[in-house]
């Protein structure tokens, strides 16, 4: 698969595709359905996929810290897309010059002189161009008055598990609510954040819990707490253990961090990529006096994990677990003693998607 960055960079061989719009947060099942969709009808055309995508995504553009929380950087939405079986990604940077396009114009540049689209799966609630003027009936008869250098439009088909529909504002909910293990159903896998190692203040190793720390980026985040996790290092192997993920409160942070606590592990992971599977929601961040009490909270937080990865996983201590296995919860492990202020859970866009 290959990644498109701007207009510019379209060439020749990019043209003639079977393509589709959208944020494609997550790429859940609900888009694995769209794609689907483009699959079969790239197959019938002998044409490639193009997933046309936005950096950033227009609800961050506009609304900024008040966004959605992203379930998917770009870099992990790419590799989804590319294992369902899209050929191209063609990523716009959404700016000033992009949002003031017109819908018309919108058709012009990007599906008809840029990728010369010959079909476009969209959703029949799909908006776009400034002020969002232009919508799936645009589309269609935009795209048959062009005649031979147009487009068909065909409008994608909701997938719903049990009567209800799958969408990113729906994941959110459900790792917000650590219902771990129905996100994960409608996301197709476990949901999942990773990054590489840096060196942070090594405060941990103070009070006996040394953490890997793996920035995150500066959006609202789908998950602030902590949590009983599962690492896979790299090489595959997999360890149980403890994380905070959020802005360190006790500490102070000038951005949110993911630090982990391996379990019985002893080793370097600096500059290492690590993948964490977050499978039950322990307890939201809190704020301690002093670092006595956080290390007492540390402690019990650990205590709780390991006694979850137990009963969970018949006292197993090393988890050599496939996705499929992984001790998802349905809910927290105990009711919340304390409030904090989470991205996680506002409404999403429009579209959604």
């Amino acid at each position: 698969m290959e990644v498109i960055r701007g207009l510019h960079n379209l060439r020749e061989e990019h043209r003639g595709c079977v393509a589709t719009i959208g944020n494609f947060d997550g790429v859940h099942r609900g888009h694995q359905a769209i794609l689907d969709q483009c699959r079969e009808q790239a197959s019938k055309l002998r044409l490639p996929v193009t997933v046309v995508v936005f950096e950033p995504q227009p609800r961050e553009f506009f609304a900024g810290d008040q966004a959605p929380p992203r379930l998917t950087r770009l870099r992990e939405k790419v590799r989804l897309l590319g294992e369902s079986g899209v050929d191209y990604v063609l990523c716009l940077p959404f700016n000033e010059r992009l949002r003031s396009l017109t819908a018309v114009e919108f058709i012009d540049r990007v599906l008809v002189e840029g990728l010369g689209v010959r079909h476009l799966v969209v959703g029949d609630d799909f908006r776009f161009g400034c002020d969002r003027s232009g919508d799936f009936s645009l589309l269609a008869e935009e795209g048959e008055r062009r005649g031979r250098v147009g487009f068909s439009v065909e409008h994608t088909r909701t997938f719903a598990l049990d009567d209800e529909r799958v969408s990113s504002t729906r994941v959110r909910t459900l790792l917000a609510s650590g219902n771990f293990a129905q996100a994960a159903r409608m996301l197709g896998r476990p949901y999942r954040l990773g990054g590489r190692v840096v060196a942070d203040q090594q405060l941990g190793r103070t009070i006996g819990a040394p953490t890997a720390n793996l920035p995150l980026p500066r959006l609202p985040l789908a998950l602030r707490g902590v949590y009983a996790v599962v690492v896979e290092l790299p090489g595959g192997h997999r360890c149980p253990g403890v994380a905070n993920i959020g802005w360190r409160p006790t500490v102070g942070s000038d951005r949110p961090v993911l630090e982990v606590h391996l379990f019985d592990f002893d080793g370097d992971l600096y500059g290492q990529r690590l993948t964490v599977f977050p499978c039950a929601r322990l307890r939201g961040e809190v704020k301690f006096d002093d670092f006595a009490a956080l290390k007492q909270q540390i402690a019990a937080d650990q205590a709780r994990a390991r006694r979850y990865f137990s009963d969970e996983c018949q006292g197993a201590r090393e988890l050599g677990l496939t996705d499929d296995s992984l001790p998802l919860a349905s809910a927290p492990l105990a009711r919340e003693t304390v409030n904090f202020e989470s991205s996680a859970g506002r409404s999403a866009d429009h579209d959604d998607g």
